[in-house]
């Protein structure tokens, strides 16, 4: 009998839960197509490296040190490949030349070949393997010191085919080739482009010697690959590591797996906000439908339906509501999925759409999502619905809310507010870690507490400046202040959804914003030299480095490279971090913020610490510090300076002198990654930059900028990440849309016959338009400044946080808070469209007629 109450209640209502059931939908769809496109990509990659791996890949042993020291590329003699090769159960042992630091650019235009999404860019030697990731489907291999293939989708991109020129810039110079051979994957490609040379010339080129990156080992099948490792590292002895295909599959899908994880992360974590968002659209809906069934639940309980029974009639329609939306919700999620493999294929991923992976965790996670959800919201009016008593029947309106309640609601909301703002000021006085956790703790009550109090705020504000509305809109004004302000709870509810999402962009937009600030204040002070010369992360050959000292008006340069080290302190703790090598020149274009000690000291002989290392371990200048470089590559170096903290240029770094480091690791200097150049005194600047980009012209992998474009730079790659988090809010924004669009659509449908009476006595459509629309936006205004007001103490609180990690400017997005604002509005009066249209459109004599 219950289960057929609640079933006819819920179809008698389906078209007042149609925008419940979309919120429910879209947070659903959201989260099981994330799982299904993580799981299709991690699937397709593990195809991949299963049907490529070699049964054994012996590469020279190197700790994390020594792997990433800049030019150095750790190589295995041929020697070795021979040795393997007679090993007992090997049929094949190739030699392997693959480097990840060769750039590809074609001649005709000066442009890049290759990606430009972040995957490499991998050159190397062509071998026929048993499990070639690739197959020559045109053309053919590369048979001279002039040849070359190929990938099929980088040829297509580019608009290169067979007889096209392409170079191949390393750090041994510039070498031009002709595409010989187009090659296509045989499964995926997982966005990187790849070259193949000959052998010798691979070997040449890319490691100036004639050795191998890695030996390739497949055997017969008459020993397994556990003893093929053991064999091969007994026969090889120390210096040499071997991966079996199982443990080069985890290697490989690692690499993958850590960025598709972030993207799975960062997604779902979007789509639970939306959820919790779609919470305050879903109890909206339950407790206007509830009010409009008053007398309905009245004379159920008259004639006999006990409070329990209520409760489970309304906590059952919810349940019916979860169900349905998250079975759609899953649905949807596949075709969320296959449009997120569409992008990533537009990114040069090409992931199989065909063979989506659908485990049995994604409708799991589906319905864990949309029926709890749904319960929750329903839970509450469920509560006020059993507390309806068959008197209620007899009365045509509802009861007003307890006084009472509303009492013990401002009071918990105060306490919570209070607390949270408490805990904000408290972290605003205290950075590093203490203060994150203030930050989360104050950051959470207050938004709770916005929550509770947003009733008892809308009495106040809306009352408070809600008289402008009359004023500029006569009666319709009058009335949507009176109808916004009838139903505190309704409007808090309903304007809380939005505030939730944009009180994130707000925070998140001044801490980007504060971020920028700060770094181009940095470099305002501490930058001297006028220009920059970066790549994209590899060193920069000896061809780059003459070619822009030997632009006119350059009066010097100064070189910088990053070199894996890790310090051993006196106690014996060790910092691992990057040290900072460069030439004397660099004291020259750095200001470097020395507290003791001299910066030209730092570079010819020593090097320096940061003053929160120097506090720590009591060191001072002159005090011995061990470097350790890797593979028993030690130095001793003297502290020639300590450094102020604060400065996101120079903290957790550790400078010294190029010439030392070479010293320290037993060989040449590492080649440099960024080149600081400074103009000649009286110089035009703009000038000499224009010359120092035609100088390197023929290097398009080369970021050439003053100190205005650098800057711009920088805030380029932040407009990116908080573009981001602004596109993943959208889904947040979009549901908390519905939310005023259902309690406006509702609230039309409660209000009929006063509509009507309304109509009546003269109210014209066009006004009564107005009016739903003047309450749709003193909604959406409402929401947007209790939004921007919790984001501006949230990003504000954060940069105080983060002021010892180098965010020492404050800076408050006034373009961003207003087009807030300003957007508001128009949510409002987008959201109002529909409600309102439906509103003019009664008949006036039905509408008074009305129950």
């Amino acid at each position: 009998m219950l289960l057929k109450t609640s079933l006819r209640s819920f179809l008698a209502h389906k078209w007042r839960l149609v925008l419940s059931l979309l919120a429910v939908v879209l947070s659903v769809a959201f989260v099981a197509g994330t799982l299904v496109f993580y799981n299709t990509a991690t699937s397709t990659f593990d195809r991949l490296f299963a049907a490529t791996a070699s049964d054994l890949s012996v590469r020279k042993a190197q700790d994390d040190l020594a792997a990433g020291t800049p030019g150095r590329t750790p190589t295995v003699p041929v020697a070795t490949r021979d040795r393997l090769a007679a090993e007992p159960g090997v049929k094949a042992a190739l030699g392997q030349v693959m480097v990840a630091t060769a750039t590809l650019v074609d001649p005709a235009t000066n442009k890049l070949v290759g990606p430009t999404t972040g995957a490499p860019t991998l050159t190397g030697n062509w071998t026929d393997t048993p499990r070639n990731p690739v197959d020559v489907t045109s053309g053919h291999v590369p048979q001279g010191a002039d040849q070359l293939v190929l990938d099929a989708d980088t040829a297509r991109k580019s608009g290169l085919g067979l007889g096209s020129r392409i170079r191949v810039i390393t750090e041994s110079g510039n070498h031009d080739f002709t595409v010989a051979g187009i090659a296509t994957f045989r499964t995926t490609n997982p966005g990187a482009a790849l070259a193949f040379l000959d052998t010798p010339t691979a070997q040449r080129i890319l490691l100036g010697a004639e050795e191998y990156t890695s030996v390739e080992v497949f055997g017969d099948g008459s020993r397994g690959n556990e003893e093929l490792k053991a064999a091969a590292l007994a026969g090889l002895g120390t210096g040499f590591e071997a991966k079996t295909a199982a443990e080069q599959q985890k290697e490989n899908a690692a690499g993958v797996g850590s960025f598709l994880a972030f993207m799975k992360w960062a997604m779902l974590g979007f789509a639970f906000l939306s959820a919790a968002v779609g919470i305050f659209l879903i109890v909206n809906t339950f407790s206007m439908l509830v009010t409009q069934r008053t007398r309905e639940i009245g004379l159920l309980r008259a004639v006999g339906g006990s409070r329990s029974q209520v409760n489970r009639s309304v906590l059952t329609e919810g349940l019916i509501l979860g169900l349905i939306g998250s079975t759609l919700g899953i649905g949807a999620g596949l075709g969320l999925a296959v449009a997120m493999i569409r992008l990533m294929q537009a990114a040069g991923m090409n992931l199989d759409a065909s063979s989506l992976q659908v485990t049995w965790a994604v409708p799991v996670v589906g319905y864990a999502v949309g029926l709890p959800v749904t319960l929750l919201a329903a839970f509450f009016p469920a509560r006020r619905a059993a507390r309806i008593t068959p008197m209620a029947a007899l009365l045509d309106h509802a009861a007003p809310a307890e006084p009472r309640a509303n009492r013990v609601r401002a009071a918990i909301g105060l306490l919570v507010t209070g607390a949270g703002a408490a805990a904000l000021v408290a972290a605003a006085g205290s950075p590093g870690s203490t203060g994150g956790l203030l930050l989360g703790a104050g950051l959470l009550a207050t938004l709770t507490g916005s929550v509770v109090l947003g009733p008892l705020l809308v009495s106040v504000l809306v009352r408070l400046f809600g008289g402008l509305l009359p004023a500029l809109f006569g009666p319709a004004g009058r009335l949507a202040r009176r109808n916004v302000v009838r139903n505190p709870r309704r409007t808090g509810s309903t304007a809380a959804a939005l505030m939730i999402g944009l009180a994130v962009v707000i925070g998140a937009s001044v801490v980007t914003s504060s971020m920028v600030g700060s770094m181009s204040d940095q470099i305002d002070r501490s930058v001297g030299a006028d220009y920059v010369v970066e790549g994209p992360g590899g060193p920069l050959n000896p061809a780059m480095v003459d070619a822009a000292r030997r632009t006119p008006g350059i009066d010097h340069l100064s070189t910088q490279t990053r070199v894996p080290g890790e310090l051993v302190l006196p106690d014996g703790a060790t910092v691992r971090g990057r040290l900072i090598a460069a030439d004397a020149d660099f004291a020259r274009d750095f200001r470097l913020p020395v507290a003791a000690g001299s910066a030209d000291a730092v570079f010819a002989g020593g090097i320096s610490i940061g003053q929160d290392v120097a506090d720590e371990q009591h060191l001072k200048v002159g005090d011995p510090i061990v470097v350790n470089y890797g593979e028993g590559r030690t130095q001793t170096l003297p502290v020639a300076a300590v450094l102020k903290t604060g400065n996101q240029l120079f903290d957790h770094r550790f400078f010294t002198g190029v010439t030392t480091v070479a010293k320290g690791l037993n060989g040449p200097a590492p080649a440099p990654e960024v080149l600081f150049g400074t103009a000649r005194a009286g110089a035009d600047k703009d000038a000499v930059l224009a010359d120092l980009q035609k100088s390197l012209a023929e290097y398009p992998q080369l970021m050439v900028k003053d100190q205005a474009g650098y800057k711009e730079m920088v805030k380029s790659q932040f407009d990116q990440l908080l573009a981001m988090v602004y596109g993943l809010l959208g889904l947040t924004i979009v549901v908390a849309v519905l939310g005023v669009v259902n309690t406006l659509a509702l609230s039309v449908v409660e209000r009929t016959r006063e509509i009507g009476l309304l109509r009546a006595i003269g109210l014209s459509r066009r006004q009564l338009r107005r009016t739903v629309r003047l309450e749709s936006v003193v909604i959406a205004l409402f929401g947007a400044v209790l939004g921007t007001a919790l984001g501006l103490s949230w990003g504000v609180t954060a940069r105080a946080v983060l002021s010892e990690q180098g965010l020492t400017v404050l800076a408050v997005p006034t373009g961003t808070v207003l087009t807030v604002l300003t957007g508001s509005v128009l949510v409002g009066l987008v959201a109002a469209l529909v409600p309102a249209f439906r509103a003019a459109r009664m008949n006036v004599l039905a509408a008074i007629a009305t129950d």
